[in-house]
C-alpha cells in the first residue's frame, strides 16, 4: 500500500509555459492520405513524405591564404580563400596543448599540420602566408605546412607596428 503510485490527472501536475502551451492548442485534423497515422500508429515508410538527399558539392579552391598569428601565449593558423572566406582553422589549444606548451614551435607545427589535413579536403595546392605577431611558432608554422605538401608562394610579415601609438606593456624582468 505505501509503495503504490497514486494516479494523478495530467491537468494537476504543473507544467512549465511552453509546455502547457503545447497542450492546450487544439488538435489539428490529420491529412485523408495517411489514416494509419491518424490512429496513433507508428508512421510507416511509406506513410512518410519522401525526401530527396542533398548533397553539398565540393568546393575546390586551388590557392588560398594561410593567416598565422603567433603570439606569446597561443598559435592559431586559419586558412581562407582569396577572397577571404574561411576554410579551416585550429590552434594549438584546440589540439589539446594547455599552458606554456601553447606558445611552443611544436604546438604550432602540430596546428600547422592539422590545418593542411583540413584543407586536403578542398585540393588547395598554392597558399600565400601571411604571419602576425613575435611568438616562437612563426617559422615552423610555415615549415609544417611546405612538409604537408603546400606550396608556399608568398611569405608577408604583416604584425602590426605602432607609429608612437599606445603605451606598450612593462618590460619583463627574468
Amino acid at each position: 500500500m505505501a509503495n503504490e503510485k497514486k494516479e494523478v490527472p495530467e491537468s494537476a501536475v504543473p507544467q512549465p509555459k511552453a509546455a502547457a502551451a503545447k497542450t492546450a492548442a487544439p488538435k489539428t485534423a490529420a491529412p485523408a492520405a495517411a489514416p494509419a497515422a491518424a490512429a496513433g500508429a507508428p508512421e510507416t515508410a511509406a506513410s512518410r513524405p519522401e525526401k530527396t538527399a542533398r548533397r553539398k558539392a565540393a568546393r575546390s579552391v586551388s590557392a588560398g591564404i594561410a593567416h598565422i598569428s603567433a603570439t606569446f601565449n597561443n598559435t592559431q593558423v586559419a586558412i581562407t580563400d582569396l577572397k577571404g572566406a574561411m576554410l579551416a582553422w585550429s590552434s594549438s589549444g584546440r589540439m589539446g596543448f594547455k599552458g606554456t606548451r601553447k606558445s611552443t614551435a611544436y604546438a604550432a607545427t602540430v596546428v600547422a599540420q592539422d590545418v593542411a589535413r583540413q584543407v586536403s579536403a578542398f585540393r588547395m595546392q598554392e597558399i600565400e602566408v601571411r604571419v602576425q605577431g613575435p611568438g616562437a611558432g612563426r617559422e615552423s608554422a610555415i615549415r609544417a605546412m611546405q612538409a604537408a605538401g603546400l606550396t608556399v608562394t608568398l611569405i608577408r610579415d604583416v604584425t602590426p607596428i605602432p607609429h608612437n601609438g599606445c603605451r606598450p606593456r612593462k618590460r619583463r624582468r627574468v
